[in-house]
């Protein structure tokens, strides 16, 4: 058998793959299809100080090679997070790792929500740090695509608590390189890419937008070309380990991400297709090794030949 486990420095993982925020909600529901302790980690759906009720509804659409999701990061905030028994609680008994993505409407509250899991949250590995979506009309976006409000908040967040950080990057910039290296030097631990890319679709019978909110999240097997360039391009600009997702459906898509540089992934839209997308990447990811005879999944990073 292959060596599985992954180094990402403070963060260490019995396997490369993780769930990306949003997609697998705080687990339970897949739990009851799979141990989720089988995965690298559980990435739960974004928290904040207060609960968030997201956007109006319709606010998901089909599309070509994927998905638009305007959900707008509704969640129960962060003390129903740690407290309530569907979420930590819960997490803590299945034994997964866990990680929290976190994010604000105010810089303050994205330093806030650290120190407060910081202070309480037992059993939580590690924070990521969501300065990328794209479907809230407050923090999210706003802070990933101006460099100096990314240095900001993970400086902030940084100062907040001990628990290594991910830094969850958007895709919708024009040098991704210059933002991975803004929020390494700020304290990030890590960084993971890519969140959505921002997408519309309009329904030509009634001829209204697909969903309430106008635009939306672009994810799924359409944006897995672009993800694996990024990826590349901020492997070879930082020297912290990086997390890769976007259209990741089988063990072939993560490997071709480790193969660009990254040392983890993440698979989201596919869970929405097969419950049990992430433990077939494991699976597809242990068949590749064991065909190329591969001792360890550590030696494919940023293994691609040219």
């Amino acid at each position: 058998m292959a060596d599985l486990s992954c180094d990402l420095g403070r963060l260490r993982l019995k396997n490369p793959v993780m769930t990306a925020s949003g997609t697998f909600g705080y687990g339970k529901e897949y739990h009851e299809y799979f141990d989720i302790s089988r995965l690298g980690a559980v990435v739960v759906k974004g928290i904040r100080m207060e609960p968030s009720h997201g956007n109006p509804t319709p606010r998901i659409a089909e599309t070509a090679g994927g998905m638009l999701n305007a959900i707008g990061l509704q969640g129960p905030g962060v003390e129903k997070f740690l407290h309530g028994e569907d979420y930590l609680p819960f997490l803590r008994r299945t034994g997964a790792t866990v990680i929290v993505n976190i994010w604000g409407k105010t810089l303050e509250e994205y330093g806030e929500v650290a120190a407060r899991l910081d202070a309480e949250g037992d059993g939580i590995a590690a924070l990521e740090i969501n300065i990328s979506c794209p479907n809230v009309k407050h923090g999210g976006a706003a802070f990933g695509t101006d460099p100096k409000l990314a240095e900001a908040v993970v400086s902030l967040v940084r100062k907040s608590t001990k628990l290594p950080l991910i830094t969850k990057l958007s895709p919708n910039v024009g040098n991704i390189a210059e933002f991975a290296r803004v929020v390494e030097a700020a304290g990030s631990d890590m960084v993971s890419l890519i969140n959505t890319l921002t997408g519309m679709a309009i329904d030509p019978e009634t001829r209204r937008p697909r969903l309430a909110n106008l635009t939306g999240g672009l994810s799924g097997p359409a944006v897995k070309p672009v993800a694996v360039r990024m990826v590349y391009e901020a492997s070879r600009a930082v020297k912290i380990p990086v997390i890769g997702m976007g259209g990741i459906m089988n063990g072939l898509d993560a490997v071709e991400f480790m193969l660009a540089g990254a040392r983890a992934v993440a698979v989201g839209t596919a869970t929405f297709t097969d419950p049990l997308a992430p433990v077939k990447v494991i699976q597809g990811i242990e068949e590749y090794l064991e065909r190329h005879r591969i001792a360890a999944v550590s030696e494919l990073v940023g293994a691609m030949e040219r």
